[in-house]
């Protein structure tokens, strides 16, 4: 295993991510460290980096170093973006950094900034189609991809940082500055001739630290119950409140907003202003936050290489394997429970009628089942619904996020809280809980047939015969404890499915 310390200087903040690389292409971040050292401030000025940013940035840059030193990081890949690939004096301030910090920076490329953006989105999402805003604190960056292959881009020169810098003066009204800022975006807007040409059926996917703050004050607005802004979907008429609330408020009324983090308080308005203009302007009527960018498009380079030229297949298979390494599961047995969990779905659907999107459900579900065992073995399934809700999960929905926690939350016993189910109803309804506990009994069953993690069941034949519904098993060797594990479920099969159950 390598540890690696990736550094992203952007025009706004800083941010170092400590990352446990693993032999076999995956890879989990252990630490974070972020600063805002607004290294693009008051650059529209004159296009020099200011003294009292880069002092603050050099700062920032020895407490990144020493963390990497005292973390047992061998390699720092550190990149920088918009201000420093702009600024005239960015020969002496990466000079001056290596020589201070002991840090050699990259700046990257526009082009290079939007492909390791795009790296990050199409390898933790499973979105086929989508136009990625991607707002920064000097620059903002739209891309298209189709059929996971990256097909255009545009670096305009402005982001959060640099249009409050524009925008603040005249003596404007907050809601003015906002309205000022979502004309001139709609403007460079229209220069981008190939956003006429995206086809209707593509989705809008948010990027950056201004949408992760939107989500933290949405979080709020509405009590959502998951933390993870990844995969959040939006509604523009959950937007526009949020929009409308916060681009008239003064400062101090702005850095009293419970999610609004304090150093972004004064730029927040300029990145939702252009939010807004580019939901109206490409008529998007909602849109999907994702937690994963630039840093990620990086870590993922670092863990599999593969990646440069062609993207991850199956991004939730890797997801969970990823977790499943990181948790110490038993991977073969982890593989024979999803093996028999599919076989059981697809053999009992004349009786669950479930369609073909509640395999994935289960498939996450039987994946981690025994994640909660890291914790302690008893009511280990308990653990697990925990630790699946919090985990960041790439390419699934939060709702299923939910559904498969708790069909994990079964797979010992029928054991779904009413007051867990309760807080997460803006998900889930109550005819959910037929799919939890049906999954639930088809996991409990699919994991009590390789109950000594020996792999003795290799197959499961169903035969559906009136009341009844035999499994047939083919073993190799004696499958008596399994089966005796398995029938301990044929009550809850027969209050589910209504039938009885027996296994051969």
């Amino acid at each position: 295993m390598e540890k690696i310390g990736v550094i992203d200087l952007g025009s706004n903040s800083a941010r170092l991510v400590i990352v446990n690389l693993f032999a076999d292409g995956y890879f989990m971040v252990v630490d974070e460290l972020k600063e805002s050292v607004r290294l693009g401030q008051d650059m529209e000025r004159d296009g020099f980096l200011k003294p009292a940013r880069v002092a603050e940035t050099i700062k920032t840059l020895k407490m990144f170093h020493k963390l990497c030193d005292m973390s047992g990081v061998t390699r720092i890949i550190a990149v920088a973006t918009a201000a420093v690939r702009r600024a005239k004096n960015q020969r002496s301030f990466l000079d001056e950094i290596q020589a201070s910090c002991g840090i050699k920076i990259h700046v990257l490329s526009s082009e290079e900034e939007a492909v390791l953006v795009y790296r990050g989105v199409i390898n933790s999402m499973d979105v086929p189609k989508g136009l990625i805003l991607e707002i920064g604190g000097g620059a903002t960056k739209i891309v298209y991809y189709n059929r996971r292959n990256m097909l255009n881009y545009a670096s305009l020169p402005f982001g959060a940082v640099t249009l409050t810098g524009l925008f603040s003066g005249d003596g404007l009204k907050p809601e003015e500055q906002a309205a000022k800022i979502e004309e001139f975006f709609t403007e460079h807007l229209k220069q981008v001739e190939w956003l006429s040409e995206i086809d209707p059926d593509t989705q809008m996917i948010g990027v950056g630290g201004s949408f992760r703050n939107l989500f933290k004050i949405t979080k709020m607005v509405k009590k959502y119950p998951l933390d993870n802004v990844h995969n959040y979907k939006m509604q523009a008429e959950d937007f526009t409140p949020v929009y409308d609330m916060i681009k008239v408020l003064d400062l101090d009324k702005k850095k009293k907003i419970k999610g609004l983090s304090a150093q972004r308080a004064d730029i927040l308005p300029a990145a939702l202003a252009e939010i807004n203009a580019f939901i109206k302007y490409m008529h998007f009527d909602s849109f999907t936050l994702s937690g994963a960018g630039l840093r990620e498009g990086i870590m993922i380079n670092q863990a599999l290489p593969m990646t440069v030229e062609k993207p991850i297949n199956d991004v939730l298979g890797y997801s969970l394997m990823t977790l499943v390494k990181y948790y110490g599961c038993d991977e073969k047995h982890v593989e024979h429970v999803v093996n028999l969990s599919i076989q059981l779905f697809k053999q009992l659907r004349v009786l669950h009628k479930f369609p073909r999107q509640c395999l994935k459900i289960l498939k996450v579900a039987a994946m981690l089942h025994d994640c909660g065992m890291r914790i302690k073995y008893y009511n280990h399934q308990r653990h697990s619904w925990y630790m699946i809700l919090n985990s960041t999960l790439y390419g699934v929905s939060h709702r299923d996020v939910v559904l498969a926690a708790f069909t994990a939350c079964c797979h010992k016993k029928e054991d779904v809280n009413a007051y867990d189910w309760a807080r997460y109803r803006d998900l889930v309804g109550e005819e959910d809980l037929e799919i939890v506990k049906k999954l639930g009994v088809i996991l409990r069953i699919a994991e009590s047939m390789d109950r000594a993690h020996a792999g003795t069941i290799k197959s499961i034949n169903c035969d559906i015969l009136g009341d009844s519904v035999i499994m047939k098993t083919e073993v190799e060797g004696d499958a008596s404890l399994e089966i005796r594990d398995a029938m301990t479920a044929s009550g809850e099969f027969r209050k589910f499915f209504h039938k009885n159950l027996e296994i051969l």
